[in-house]
Order: structure tokens, then C-alpha cells, then sequence
């Protein structure tokens, strides 16, 4: 078997290397054994999102961190970001989530948090992987009688979570006479999200909040926001809200049932927190598949973009290092660190709603600030590992690409993090142009990496 972990966690088909029951229960032995105390009981925070093969997971990893002595706190469906708040409110040595975010069903993943609530450094990740696939795991010494750990659930952590929500929202604000679309995409959300927005006022309509194990993001969500904003348009609401499974991100739509992506949501937050001099060193935090259009946005407001790889975890980390306190991806995940350790969809839709209403403009006026220049996304099956670098051809191709796109455009070649495929992306100010380059660079990728 290879890597465990990838760019978020451990991500697979359940009851397939690596989401087995045996691999679950090693997680556990592994997580328990890092996070172990000598002084006290330590107790590890577990939570999920909607899917069948949850039950699975949660059983083996709660076995394996019990023999190690070590209890476990089981808080059942909750978005990712509401188990990494109740880890460190409720004073947890770590934090469990099982889930496979905006993945269909069959998948399922383990995420990491620490007692903080921030995801585990990529060298304690390594030191679990290597425990685990060494064999060394099963060498661990194990308590016996009474040093076993206990398993107990807690009944209020959705409403933990639901008040520490609302509590990110402006006092002096409402919700009241606002009618919101809420997708929940079948998954951890669906009884957090309408909560939260119909205690603050909002008139919510909601779908996507029938979870049934099968269900979680299928044709719904923030990877399927379409139908979210045709229900705007029916309804006439003021906005649309799409979750995805783990509720990690947002999609948002206008008034008029027009998608916003986590770009444009990210330029209306830096404008306002420029205004109320609230961002932190003028500075945006995103990854190298955010839109130009952005860093165009950003320069003429005065603000700056400092661009990560791919992967909500080092946007957090590069915040953490420097004390910025905005940033996010273009799929949706926003990270205010001023309240959350990692990405929050429920929250970022907050502090939108809240921008939207404290400037009294509708969503539509808001996103004018930014202008999307056109993207091209191709997706590569590959057939060898071997990093693109090694491969002269297509290096040579993308520096000639990259002089005919000159400075109105970019290319990102990246290897994905949980797929055998190359992603090329593309972008510049004419769409004729960045569809050749991209299709000419998937070309050249495919000939020289499908086997």
C-alpha cells in the first residue's frame, strides 16, 4: 500500500485500501498514541458526515483509540469545522472527522485536528502514516482493565456549535426580512445550517436536508449549485446558500439566481475589511487556482494576493505564520481566522450576509467588484508517477505557452492530491486563446505521462 495520507486527510472508496476497517482502527491506534497525556485521561472528540459507510468508520476508529487507553467523545453528524470548534472548546487532545467532503457516497476520508483545531502538520501526518505502515503500530503496548478508554456521546454539540454561529454574526444585525435558499447537500449540515439562519430571522426554504446514507452530494450542494439557484429565482429570494457534504464551503447565489465562487466572495470580504480597516496587512490568502480576476481586484483596492499550493490546510498556514486573517479557495472554502481555525461554510455565508447587510446592497451590486477573467480546466488521466518535472517535453512547451499568454494570463500544471490525474489550468483575458493552450498542454501531457 502507498500513502495514507493526501492533501486533506486519508481519502478513499469505503471498505477499499486505504478506508477499510483495518486501516480505521490503525487511525485510531496511531492518533490515540500521538495525542496521548501522561497526566490525565485524554479524550479524543469523533464526528461524521451523512454517509453509510460512516457507522463503519466511526466503530473501528473508536475501537482503536479504546485500546490505547484513551476515551472517546462521539458527537455524530457535524460539519468538519463545527468538530474542530468542539475539540477545542471542549478541551479535547484531538479531533476526529469522518468524512469525504464533496465526494459521492461510496468515498469516505479521516481528517486530523489537534487540540487547538487546526489540521495536523504534514510531519505528524508522516509520523502516523510511517507507524501504520511499518507494521510498528501493532508493536504499541496496550493497557488492559481498568486503563481501557470509554466511548460516551454527546447530546449537545450541535447546539454548542449552533450558538458559537451565531455568535460570529454582528449583534446589531438581523436576518429577519431576508427569504434564503439553503442547500445542505444531504450532508452534516442539514440540521445546523437551517437552524442557525432561522434563529437569526432568515425566512429559510430548504432542500438537500433528507440525508439517507446514499445521498450526500448527489446532484446537490455546493458541486451542484444550479438547482439552489434556479429555487432562488422561483422563490425570489435575497440569496442562495449550497453546502457541501462536510459543510467546509459555500457556494453562494444572487438575487437573481446568479452563482458567486469563493473568489468573488473573498473580494467582497477584503473590500469591506479594507473599509472598516479589519484586514490584516491588506492582505488575501489563496491558492494558485484562484481567478486573476481576484489579484486585479485586490491590486486596485490596495490589497495584496499571496498565492499557496492547493489545499485549504496551507492557506491556514500561511495565515498562521503571518497573522492574516482572510483567505479561502475558489471552490468555496473561506477562512476567517479572526473566528474559525479552518474552513466554515455556515460562517463564511454569515459574514457575506452580514457585509450585504450592512451596506444595504443586494449580492448582485456587491460582486461587481470583481471581474472573473476567463479559466480553462482540464483534467489529464496519467498513467505514470514520475513528477512533471523529470519530463523536458512538457516543461519546454509550458515555457512557450507561457510567453504566448504573456502578462494577462497564467498557467498552473498540478499533479492531483486524491485522482491519478494531471490538472491544467488556464487563464488570460481571451477565451479563444487560453482554450488552445490548455488543450495543446493536456495533449502534451497525455502523450508523455498515460503510461
Amino acid at each position: 500500500m502507498g500513502k495514507l495520507f493526501g492533501t486533506d486527510g486519508i481519502r478513499g472508496v469505503a471498505n477499499n485500501a486505504p478506508m477499510t476497517a483495518d486501516i480505521a482502527m490503525k487511525v485510531g491506534l496511531s492518533t490515540a498514541h500521538v495525542f496521548k497525556s501522561n497526566n490525565r485521561k485524554p479524550k479524543i472528540i469523533i464526528g461524521k458526515d451523512t454517509r453509510l459507510s460512516g457507522y463503519m468508520i466511526e466503530n473501528a476508529i473508536t475501537s482503536g483509540i479504546c485500546s490505547m487507553g484513551v476515551d472517546v467523545l462521539l458527537v455524530g453528524p457535524l460539519p468538519t469545522p463545527g468538530i474542530a470548534f468542539i475539540t477545542s472548546s471542549m478541551r479535547a487532545d484531538a479531533g476526529i472527522v469522518i468524512s469525504a467532503s464533496h465526494n459521492p457516497y461510496e468515498y469516505n476520508g479521516i481528517k486530523i485536528f489537534a487540540a487547538d483545531g487546526f489540521k495536523l502538520p504534514d510531519e505528524t501526518e508522516a509520523y502516523m502514516e510511517d507507524l501504520i505502515l511499518s507494521g510498528e503500530i501493532d508493536r504499541l503496548v496496550r493497557p488492559s482493565g481498568a486503563g481501557i478508554g470509554r466511548a460516551r456521546r454527546i447530546d449537545d454539540a450541535q447546539g454548542r456549535y449552533i450558538v458559537y454561529l451565531k455568535n460570529t454574526f454582528p449583534r446589531d444585525l438581523t436576518l429577519e426580512g431576508l427569504r434564503l435558499v439553503v442547500d445542505c447537500a444531504n450532508g452534516a449540515a442539514y440540521r445546523v445550517a437551517p437552524t442557525v439562519f432561522e434563529e437569526l430571522g432568515a425566512e429559510v426554504i430548504l432542500t438537500g436536508e433528507k440525508p439517507n446514507g446514499k445521498n450526500i452530494n448527489r446532484d446537490c450542494g455546493a458541486l451542484y449549485p444550479e438547482y439552489m439557484a434556479s429555487m432562488v429565482r422561483e422563490y425570489r429570494a435575497d440569496a442562495g446558500l449550497a453546502f457541501d457534504g462536510d459543510a467546509d464551503r459555500v457556494i453562494l447565489a444572487d438575487e437573481k439566481g446568479e452563482i458567486l465562487d469563493g473568489d468573488q466572495l473573498m473580494a467582497i470580504c477584503a473590500r469591506y475589511f479594507m473599509e472598516h480597516g479589519l484586514l490584516k496587512d491588506n492582505t488575501v490568502v489563496a491558492t494558485v487556482m484562484s481567478n486573476l480576476g481576484l489579484e486585479v481586484a485586490l491590486r486596485k483596492m490596495g490589497a495584496r494576493l499571496i498565492r499557496t499550493p492547493v489545499g485549504d490546510r496551507y492557506v491556514v498556514e500561511q495565515m498562521r505564520q503571518n497573522g492574516y486573517n482572510l483567505g479561502g479557495e475558489q471552490s468555496g472554502h473561506m477562512v476567517f481566522l479572526d473566528h474559525s481555525t479552518t474552513g466554515d461554510g455556515i460562517l463564511s455565508a454569515l459574514q457575506l450576509l452580514a457585509v450585504m447587510l450592512s451596506e444595504q446592497r443586494p449580492l448582485h451590486e456587491l460582486k461587481g467588484i470583481m471581474d472573473r477573467y476567463p479559466q480553462k480546466l482540464v483534467n489529464v488521466p496519467v498513467g505514470c508517477s514520475k513528477p512533471i518535472s523529470e519530463v523536458p517535453e512538457i516543461a519546454e512547451l509550458q515555457e512557450k505557452l507561457e510567453q504566448q499568454l504573456g502578462a494577462e494570463g497564467r498557467m498552473v500544471i498540478r499533479p492531483s492530491g486524491t485522482e491519478p490525474v494531471v490538472r491544467v489550468m488556464v487563464e488570460g483575458a481571451n477565451r479563444e486563446t487560453i482554450d488552445c493552450v490548455a488543450y495543446e498542454m493536456a495533449s502534451c501531457i497525455e502523450k508523455h505521462m498515460s503510461h
